[in-house]
């Protein structure tokens, strides 16, 4: 199949454009593995360095569409974590190019986008995993994948089936004597690849094994004053607007218009100043406790234990009887948000970083806290996006997956959104009912099969009380881990070895497509 380059460029911005309308907030979901189609025949059989190219292409489009409320912070970090992204879409594009030049080619093509998120999720300084394939799949009949392998099974399904309706295009393109077979039987693969999730079970009931099989949650979505990158600014308000929806709720529990609630999600940074230093503020959130009767998970900023020069953004489980207890710090800090790596180089050289005055240390334990009748797995805010820190805190014992998170600077910037996809999928990959507690927005309460069972609107406040499930049962996808993650990476690298050994500098393309 032979394309001119500006057929392939085209090809390469439509994918980039339709993948990126893939996520939310616009979410449609089957555009993602045309998408991957689009890319696959834009780099059939190139040179891999213009596969490169393409890749860039196609990657800076999607992600800077997709990425659009980082602007929010500042064009520069925008443009930068975009230009990031695209260049492991310009690494995909090389390979893509090398891979296609094989027999079984689609099936090369989707172990390729399993490496290049496996290697994207966790480089530089940690990895940035928004854009995966499977978060653009998260209630569909693909999403049942992530119980057996998680997010990168989920990915492999979809740009398995976007290759396979590449190869289509390329068999009708090629028109060889045996065409109509391969075609009949891509479609074949197809719809097997299409409907096979639906076999796959999900748990809608909770287990008494490890503590009660059900358990009443709230929760707080407070508001914020405002939005934008001066959300935090006003410290005091944001914890007087989430007291006050505590009290709010209380006094309608006392009414008998809501059920009394067993354990209660404050989400990040609803408090701001320190408790554990402000006395006040401490004796404020003891009395809202006391006034729903019941604990809250506060997500909270504190100093860093041991570390008087840094702070720590916590989860802290607060009793109405003794007040706070044990807590969760995170593991993930946001780089460039939360700290700044090599401080006094990048610093001087952006003014706005002069707000970040203190780094954020990062924590070493799974977010796993007794909250009430409730083992929680407590992630906090992007960590969600990460596969290994809601692994480790399902498996170190979470029956339930609370998710604190702040997204007030992204308001209306489709972020939020964004990140409730990501919590729905974790719900089945897991078998865990997921409570997202949000400062202003997304707030809801996931059911273990990825269901929405209720929500609160961006930019809303109030309570979400639900009785919810709790769970034992590990998932295929807790019990192996990341392993066929890399099993399959090695695969992509392997293929794209192969593929130089046999074609190093050809670009011509053989007489079949597979």
């Amino acid at each position: 199949m032979n394309l001119p380059g500006w057929a392939r460029a085209l090809l390469a911005l439509g994918s980039g454009i339709l993948l990126a309308l893939a996520f939310p907030p616009v979410g449609a979901s089957l555009l993602a593995p045309v998408a991957v189609a689009m890319l696959a025949l834009a780099t059939y059989r190139v040179r891999a360095s213009w596969g490169a190219l393409l890749g860039f292409v196609q990657g800076a489009v999607c992600f800077g569409i997709m990425l659009r409320w980082l602007s929010v912070v500042g064009s520069d970090a925008w443009i930068l974590l975009v230009a990031l992204c695209a260049f492991w879409m310009a690494l995909l594009g090389w390979g893509s190019a090398l891979v296609t030049r094989l027999r079984w080619w689609p099936l090369w093509i989707a172990c390729l986008w399993v490496a290049q998120e496996a290697l994207r999720d966790r480089m530089p300084i940690g990895g940035f995993p928004w854009g995966r394939l499977a978060f653009a799949q998260t209630a569909t009949t693909l999403t049942p994948w992530a119980a057996i392998a998680g997010a990168p099974l989920v990915t492999f399904m979809t740009a398995l089936a976007g290759a396979v309706l590449a190869f289509i295009v390329v068999v009708l393109t090629l028109r060889t004597v045996d065409h109509r077979r391969w075609v009949a039987a891509a479609l074949g693969g197809l719809i097997v690849i299409a409907l096979s999730g639906i076999l796959i079970p999900r748990p809608t009931t909770g287990q008494a094994e490890g503590g009660p099989a059900d358990v009443t949650a709230a929760v707080i979505q407070g508001g914020v004053p405002n939005t934008g990158i001066s959300v935090s600014d006003d410290r005091r308000e944001v914890l007087q607007r989430h007291i006050g929806e505590t009290v709010r709720l209380a006094e309608s529990v006392a009414a008998g218009d809501e059920p009394a609630p067993e354990l209660v999600i404050w989400p990040e940074n609803a408090v701001d100043i320190d408790p554990y230093r402000d006395a006040d503020v401490a004796a404020a959130i003891t009395a809202s406790a006391r006034a729903i009767d019941a604990p809250i998970l506060v997500g909270a900023i504190i100093e860093a234990p041991g570390d008087p020069t840094r702070i720590a953004n916590v989860g802290i489980a607060w009793s109405p009887q003794t007040g706070p207890g044990d807590f969760y710090v995170k593991r993930h800090p946001v780089p460039f948000g939360e700290y700044i790596p090599l401080r006094p180089i990048v610093a001087p050289l952006v003014g706005r970083l002069d707000r970040l005055s203190r780094d954020m240390t990062a924590g070493q334990e799974a977010g796993v806290l007794m909250v009430g009748p409730a083992r929680v797995g407590d992630v906090i805010c992007f960590e969600v996006a990460y596969d290994d820190i809601v692994h480790d805190a399902v498996t170190a014992g979470g029956r339930v997956i609370v998710v604190q998170t702040n997204n007030a600077t992204f308001a209306g910037l489709g972020q939020p959104e964004q990140q409730v996809a990501m919590s729905r999928l974790r719900a089945v990959e897991h078998g865990r009912s997921v409570l997202v507690a949000a400062t202003s927005g997304i707030s809801a309460v996931i059911g273990p099969d990825g269901s929405v069972i209720s929500e609160i609107a961006e930019g809303q406040t109030g309570a979400l009380v639900e009785r919810i499930p709790l769970r034992d049962t590990l998932t295929v996808a807790d019990r192996v881990g990341a392993i066929p993650e890399w099993l399959v990476t090695l695969v992509a690298v392997m293929s794209v070895g192969f593929a130089l050994t046999r074609h190093r500098g050809s670009a011509q393309s053989g007489p079949t497509a597979i």
